[in-house]
């Protein structure tokens, strides 16, 4: 497995030729291409196509030049095998939400070979078509996102019924928690073998907690997956949406590059997570709707108080669908020029 995309190198705190750039949700509905191929098939169809997934985490590196390919598909995927209707309405859903005991002990630990096997040959086809271009990160939610919609049911504006539960009932919380830790560890150990040459953990709704409850919550359980897949050979990217108020925490629950989202300016997440680690981030996904000379200033900005080594230039969320696709050209063009070394 080749190490030397400045990618890799980056995510190592090694000096590269210039600064590394991907997106988060860089393949998406803000272009043309990806809705064409969407509108042939529903979002699960596409999440469970490897041809299709392959060919939408493949365009924008076709399109814009992105130091990074990443897989298709999406955090949920691998908790309905575990024994939970999902449905897009366009939001996810689960019909019947876990509250109890009982809804945790009919959850099963997923086979991901078994169980996702579309995933799994996704990143064995992407590795194949990408062909040395770029790397392959491979990804999954955080064990606390993913049961949070699990709780919720879908998305929430308060966590009430997660909060409650952590709160009024932790042996359920536990439970639950245990469950999804080691279907994550399995998950992401399994894009691992199939090829995946970086993985990142996705805690979206991490930064919804104190930092006293994300310490007992939340970085146990992240802090188990990411022991749980250590490679020498594939760094882990942690990113917790929110987590301006979190990040020495964050850093303590591991991760060879923590994610930063727009909330802290770079240098002062850098200072805070430690030099020993490299920092990805952060440009708000709505300043890509700015006139490109802003979004120039913007990056150039970034970049200064970043530092020399240990950037990998990305946003503090997915890209909206409004979004230029011509502005996220010339932010990969601005990041790659401000970045040169």
């Amino acid at each position: 497995m080749s190490t030397d995309y400045r990618f890799l190198k980056a995510c190592r705190r090694e000096k590269v030729d210039t600064t590394p750039v991907w997106l988060m949700r860089q393949a998406g509905r803000y272009m043309a291409e990806y809705r064409a191929v969407r509108s042939k098939v529903t979002f699960l169809e596409l999440c469970k196509s490897p041809e299709l997934c392959t060919e939408v985490s493949l365009q924008p590196i076709d399109i814009l030049g992105v130091d990074a390919a990443i897989l298709f598909s999406d955090i949920l995927v691998p908790i309905e095998p575990m024994g939970m209707k999902l449905d897009f309405n366009p939001s996810p859903v689960f019909e019947s939400p876990i509250r109890t005991k009982a809804d945790v002990d009919a959850l099963r630990v997923i086979d991901p070979y078994e169980d996702v096997p579309y995933v799994i040959e996704t990143v064995k086809m992407l590795r194949r078509e990408l062909d040395g271009r770029v790397p392959l990160i491979g990804f999954s939610g955080a064990p606390f996102t993913l049961a949070s919609y699990m709780v919720e049911g879908g998305g929430s504006k308060n966590f009430q019924k997660l909060k409650t539960m952590m709160y009024g009932a932790p042996e359920v919380y536990k439970a639950l928690m245990d469950k999804i830790t080691e279907t994550v560890i399995l998950y992401l150990r399994a894009q691992q073998d199939a090829g995946a040459q970086a993985l990142q953990i996705f805690d979206t709704w991490g930064g919804i907690l104190a930092p006293g409850d994300y310490k007992e919550y939340v970085l146990p359980y992240t802090k188990r997956v990411i022991d749980g897949i250590r490679s020498p050979l594939v760094p882990v990217i942690n990113f917790v949406g929110n987590s301006q108020g979190l990040m020495p925490l964050v850093a303590q629950s591991g991760g060879d590059v923590i994610g930063v989202d727009w909330r802290i300016e770079i240098d002062e997440a850098r200072r805070q997570v430690g030099m020993d680690k490299a920092v990805q981030g952060n440009l708000d996904p709505i300043a890509l709707l700015a006139p490109i000379p802003e979004i120039e200033r913007r990056v150039k900005e970034i970049i200064e108080k970043a530092g020399e080594t240990g950037l990998i230039f990305n946003l503090g969320h997915g890209i909206v669908p409004e979004t230029p696709v011509e502005n996220v050209k010339a932010l990969v063009e601005f990041v790659h020029k401000y970045g040169a070394r």
